[in-house]
């Protein structure tokens, strides 16, 4: 603790520079682009993972119906073009038509058609013989009742009810296409796409290995003739090995405002951006797990946070306060700070809060001389390591007693979805309101971690879901923020801000301001050297 004191005391004013990632006139063809990777992913079937070291790497091997601009950088409805679709149509009823792309053909030489659609979305939707290991996102579909086809280049999307941000599901990195003839179980260890690179290797906590795909169906795409990962945890150790010009870029939003300054002084030539990753640090409390399942003790826990604290200690007070929702002007559909602040547990008299909580522990029987003793478990990453043992001084304010329990990313996921843990710190993401309400806060959504469940939540969901007019949609959303902070739902305690950067022979990216997942295809990319 006293160490990112120091660290935040002594810090002088970052300078980042800022450049374009809109492609340039004249792409020169050819080069493997080499970066580190933070950490090893538990496989690389992007439909079973709910992390960027698994889904980014991987999601230029895939295509989706249709995509977020690679070029825009704030993801929206506005910003969606066609991808292995050619376009789409909403009648009436509020079904989604989309004809597609004739020729594309699967990584193995099989052709892509309906199909593989309709396979897709019976796989996600748990209609297939096929299962998945994991299925972290089949509540983004449950407004779908089914796909059908028409021929083999059109499919239909039949809902059960309008969703005008449908479309917001099927864009993000998060939804490719899978083949119908490669068993689930295969895309595991080696995925086949349609996409401008070929997978060639995964060796956990070494590398991950794409090449160019030379019969992509993008004609000229991708310019680059692969893509290596070298796996390196120690992110001091990649940053100096990415100044040592070992790499061409670092790993997309893996570098914190400390390591951010080391690559600037020792290699003022980096091109770099600092910008806001669309994910919240959030505490995470089992409720079904005594003493977690009274409200008051995790009321208590809420009102300990001091989140300017966190922002100031981390990002040297880059980040940002906000909800469930990414605050503005980044997020399209979080509060601005005047309306955030009038939230419970939101007010700034961080001692007026915590002399609640104490009253609160009192009651439950804690005290100075007898402390709840407990685990904070967080995955092993520096960027969610280093708020969590800020969380646990935090905690010592209201008589709670932690100790940090570190859990590798392949094992993740799969405890903290069995509900295998007392408290926790996790990243969230803060997408359209339709994908990140349903899976984090709807009654028993797959990535619930915590079991909140509230029927007049799940009403203001669907009610969301359903508005088509902007402003509705958002003051409905600022409601179910409100009921949320009032339950102590899954306290947001702040949203990080990290940095990229790259050598200056490197163009063509874009780093996206709302979102971690969807700026991956690397079509565009192309080296000057």
């Amino acid at each position: 603790m006293m160490r990112y004191l120091g660290a935040f005391a002594m810090a002088a004013p970052l300078l980042v520079v800022v450049a374009s990632g809109a492609p340039a006139s004249a792409q020169k063809p050819g080069g493997i682009l080499k970066m580190y990777s933070p950490d090893s992913p538990a496989s690389m079937s992007i439909h079973e993972e709910a992390t960027f070291v698994a889904e980014g790497p991987m999601m230029g091997v895939f295509n989706n119906l249709v995509m977020f601009d690679q070029h825009v950088k704030q993801n929206s409805l506005d910003s969606i073009v066609p991808d292995l679709a050619t376009g789409w149509s909403w009648n009436e009823d509020g079904n989604l038509t989309l004809p597609l792309r004739q020729s594309v053909r699967w990584h193995d030489g099989k052709p892509f058609t309906a199909k593989d659609v309709v396979c897709t979305w019976d796989l996600l939707t748990g209609k297939s013989s096929e299962k998945l290991r994991v299925n972290p996102r089949r509540s983004w579909y449950r407004n779908l009742e089914t796909v059908t086809t028409n021929g083999d280049y059109e499919v239909t999307f039949h809902l059960k009810r309008p969703q005008p941000a449908f479309l917001m599901a099927l864009a993000g990195g998060y939804s490719p296409i899978y083949p119908c003839h490669v068993p689930a179980r295969d895309m595991r260890s080696h995925p086949i796409g349609t996409g401008p690179f070929k997978f060639v290797e995964f060796k956990p906590n070494e590398r991950i290995r794409v090449t160019r795909n030379p019969d992509y169906w993008k004609a000229g795409r991708p310019y680059l003739d692969g893509i290596e990962y070298t796996i390196i945890r120690n992110l001091s150790t990649a940053a100096l090995a990415f100044v040592a010009g070992k790499f061409d870029m670092t790993f997309p939003y893996s570098l914190e405002v400390p390591l951010l300054r080391d690559v600037k002084n020792q290699m003022p030539e980096a091109i770099c951006e600092l910008a806001p990753l669309g994910i919240s640090r959030s505490l995470i409390v089992n409720r079904d797990k005594p003493p977690f399942d009274n409200p008051d003790l995790r009321q208590a826990m809420a009102l300990s946070l001091d989140r300017q604290a966190f922002i100031n200690i981390i990002t040297e007070g880059q980040g940002d306060i906000g909800g469930a929702m990414q605050p503005p002007p980044e997020g399209l559909w979080g509060m601005p700070p005047d309306v955030l602040k009038t939230l419970p547990g939101y007010d700034t008299d961080i001692e007026n809060n915590r002399a609640q909580a104490r009253q609160l522990m009192h009651k439950l029987g804690y005290g100075p001389a007898d402390q709840l003793k407990i685990k904070l478990s967080v995955r092993d990453l520096p960027f969610l390591r280093d708020p969590a043992v800020i969380l646990i001084d935090q905690l010592k304010e209201v008589y709670i007693d932690g100790e940090l329990e570190t859990i590798d990313t392949t094992n993740w996921l799969p405890k903290v979805m069995r509900k295998d843990y007392s408290v926790g710190l996790t990243g969230q993401g803060s997408g359209d309101p339709d994908l990140s309400l349903n899976v984090i806060y709807r009654c028993g959504g797959e990535l619930n971690y915590n079991g909140y469940c509230s029927p007049k939540v799940d009403e203001l969901i669907d009610r969301q879901s359903i508005e088509a007019d902007t402003e509705k949609r958002r003051q409905l959303v600022w409601e179910i923020e409100r009921k949320l902070a009032e339950d102590g739902a899954r306290p947001i305690i702040f949203y990080d801000r990290r940095a990229t950067c790259w050598q200056p022979y490197v163009n063509g990216y874009t780093v996206m301001v709302n979102s971690i997942f969807n700026g991956w295809r690397m079509e565009d990319v192309w080296l000057d050297k």
